[in-house]
This record gives C-alpha cells, structure tokens and sequence, in this order.
C-alpha cells in the first residue's frame, strides 16, 4: 500500500454514507483536519455530535466545490461518479482523490487477502473469511470492504498479526492509489457498471489494478476460463494461480467430482452445500485462497459442507409442497442469471425483470432450456415477455415482485423450482437489491402462509 500521511492534513470527505462516516472517524483518529460534505442534509445525530466535538466540519453540499481548493484530499463514497463538478476541479488541482479504503489501508501492517471481481466475489469473499476463521493457527481475521463493513470502520484494532479479508467493487479499487494484496482473488470479469467505468477498458483497469502493484511474493488467484486472463497474466509480477473447473492442470480443479487444490483431492462436489456453476468457481476460487493461506484442510472442508450461502445470492429460501424457492436478488446483470438458471436441471419458473439498462436479454435464449412459465415485471418486462415468446414459452407480465411471487407459487408444480434472478438492477421499483429480494421473500412467505 502506498504510504499516505493524514497527520495535519485537511481531508475533504465526499458522501455520508457508512463509508463516510467511518473514514470521518478514522482520519480524525489520524490526525487530519477533517470537513464533510453531503447532498443531502445530515441529521445530527450522536456520531455527528461527537466528530464536531473532535474538530469536523460539516459544509453544505453547494460550498464543496469551493472547498477543493483549499484541500489535500478528498475522500469521495464509492459511488460518487467523477464526473461532479467538485472532482473535476480536484483532479485538475491535481488533489488525490481517494476512497475510504485507502485511508484504511495506509496504516494497516497485517495479511492482506482482496477479492474482487464482476459475479461473485461477495460469496468468495464469504467462504474465504470462514474458512480462515475456522482454523485457530490463522489468528484473528477479519472481513470487511464491499461486503457491507467500511474497512476504516476495523484497522484500528487490528495488527501485524492478523488478516484482514476483503471485498473490493471496482468503485473502491479506482479510488487506491496503490495496493499490494499478499493474495488477490479475481473471480471473473464481465462488462459492467458502464455508466460509471464508461468503457469495458476503463472496468477492466479498475479490477487489475487490484494486481498490477502486487510483488514476485505475492499471490494472484485467477479464473482460468476468463477471456481476459492472458492479459491480466501481462499485467501482474505476482505468482499467478488458475481455477479452472474444465483444466486438469489448474491449480484449482475438479476432477470427476472430486474438488483438486495443489494436486491434493479435498472432497466431491456433491457434498458441497451451495449448488450449481457459479457457486463450482465461487468454492474453488474461495478454497484456493485458503489452501495458499495454509487454512487447515478440516475447516475448509466443514465450512463447504455447512455454507448454505449470502443472502440475495443464489439463496435457498425454503422447500414448500415439493417446490425449491430460490431468492437471486443480486442477479442485476445477464451473466448472474445466465449463472443461476444453469444451476438446476429441474423445471424453472423464472421471475426476471427491473430497470432498462439497454441490455440485450436475447442472449439469454440458450439459458432457457429448463424454463417452463416466465413471469415478467419492472421495466423490461417488455423485452423478458418478448424473450419468452421468441422461445414459445408461457409468459405472464406483472407490475412488481410482490405480485410475481404469488404467481409463481400458483403456478409450480411439485418437482419444480421457482428461481427469482432478475437479469437487472432494481432502481426502477426499489432502493437496492436487497430491498427487492426481501420483499420477494416477504411475498414468498404471505403466499404460502409461512411465519
């Protein structure tokens, strides 16, 4: 990580989100003269009370810009688009703008493990964290990042003992100026986030740069089927492991059934827990990682056949009436449904749609092949109905999920799985895709009058 000096520093936090408000905290801690500036108005609640008491500044959104040019960093929230005004001016000022992760990481001494990726990285970042948290030789670990925990909010308990996980989106990544994981984990790459990155180049630096300062001693963990590999291969002076379900010579395989790392057999497939492709590349990109962390075997093992997965993500709710319930929220783009529906060979009712991004659901067609009845909502609702009819499957157009789940429980049959994984974003109807797997769950569980 590249050193960065807070001490005496006026540092311009952007955005009072989690990650705002921990890297107020932690830069403060550090010695920085701190001001935070926000679009909306911030309540002043007791976080707010004490970092006023400690020498924060809280400004107006409209004084912001002013305020970068008096200023030696700015910490922007994650998904703050470079493109305000108040970024601009920095990066013509030539002021670094940073992430909270980077204030985190300039004065951490530990392991550091990232996991990053385009589909993924949330469940290998999961599944890598519990396996290292399961063997007491490991010390103290900790996961945090994109995963949902601000990683200001954990380095300032931490050592040079203890392994610090995580989950980085290429938001974080762009805003490090340079970062040195001892194991890095790239579970795949697909063009994504284009109203942020602009170009798949653009994306594709973002997650490179996650290796691209990474030393000879280091550790890159790399999907081996990506059709960016060789080039990620290019970039990276780190030893360069692959996982690669359909190569022998991976270091991460499967041969048969049987789950391969560093040429030692672990255990078959089946009693894995999670199901399906994704979770194969989730678990062998996971258990890689741990292998070259010197996990013990016995806690990979247990973990991979208790993990039932994350929330949102290719999630088993419930068995009702002999019909699977799956909840895959997280599923915001083609890839991750392509992802979930080849994860079962049972009939399918699929439930897809949600904001119009432009992109072309026909490539789904081939994915199809164990779907018997659609149901379609959201704004593409118009392009899953007319994916459906080009196919000549049944297909029937709602307004929102909470009418879809109901539908789909008349309409299952017993043998049958009922698949949630929306091919898009949920910001037509709903905040986040939690808020939209949840209320799927909650309409799920009226339906079938489950407390």
């Amino acid at each position: 990580m590249a050193e960065l000096d807070f001490k005496n520093k006026k540092v311009l936090v952007l955005g009072w989100a989690k990650s705002g408000k921990a890297a107020a905290k932690r830069l403060v801690e550090l010695g920085a003269q701190v001001t935070v500036a926000n679009r909306d108005q911030i309540e002043e609640d007791a976080d707010v009370k004490a970092l006023k008491a400690a020498g924060v500044s809280f400004a107006e959104n409209d004084q912001a810009e002013s305020l970068a040019e008096d200023t030696d960093f700015v910490v922007k929230n994650p998904g703050i688009h470079y493109e305000q005004p108040l970024l601009e001016k920095a990066e013509r000022l030539k002021i670094p703008i940073l992430t909270e992760v980077a204030v985190a990481l300039s004065t951490f001494t530990g392991r550091l493990i990232v996991v990053t990726g385009s589909n993924g990285k949330t469940t290998t970042t999961t599944l890598l964290g519990k396996m290292l948290q399961a063997d007491p030789k490991q010390g103290k670990v900790v996961v945090a990042g994109n995963i949902g925990t601000p990683v200001c909010q954990v380095v300032g308990a931490m050592t040079k003992d203890d392994t610090l996980v995580l989950e980085l989106s290429s938001f974080q990544l762009v805003g490090i100026p340079m970062i040195q994981p001892d194991i890095a984990v790239i579970t795949n790459v697909f063009a994504n986030h284009m109203d942020f990155h602009h170009t798949r180049t653009a994306y594709l630096a973002a997650k490179i740069h996650v290796t691209e300062d990474q030393r000879p001693d280091q550790v890159l963990i790399l999907n081996g089927q990506g059709l960016d590999t060789p080039l990620i291969e290019s970039k990276t002076a780190a030893q360069v492991l692959l996982f690669d379900d359909q190569d022998q010579a991976a270091y991460a395989h499967q041969s048969g059934d049987d789950l391969v790392f560093a040429g030692q057999t672990l255990m078959p497939f089946k009693d894995v827990k999670l199901v399906g492709q994704p979770n194969l590349e989730n678990v062998l990109a996971a258990t890689a990682a741990a292998t070259v962390a010197g996990a013990d075997p016995a806690g990979i093992i247990d973990v991979l056949k208790t993990f039932s997965g994350v929330k949102h993500r290719l999630e088993f709710l419930f068995k009702n009436q002999d019909v699977l319930y799956y909840n895959d929220s997280k599923a915001t783009d083609i890839e991750a449904t392509q992802a979930a529906l080849s994860a079962f060979n049972q009939p399918v009712v699929w439930l897809a749609g949600g904001l119009d991004r432009g992109d072309d659901l026909s490539r789904l067609a081939s994915d199809l092949k164990h779907v018997r009845q659609v149901i379609a909502f959201g704004e593409t609702h118009d392009k899953v109905k007319a994916l459906a009819e080009s196919l000549n499957l049944p297909v029937t157009v709602v307004k929102s999920v909470e009418e879809a789940a109901p539908l789909a429980v008349q309409m299952a049959k017993p043998g049958e799985v009922v698949l949630f994984s929306p091919a898009a974003a949920s910001w037509d109807q709903y905040p986040n895709f939690e808020i939209r797997g949840d209320a799927y769950e909650q309409a799920l569980k009226n339906s079938l009058q489950i407390g």
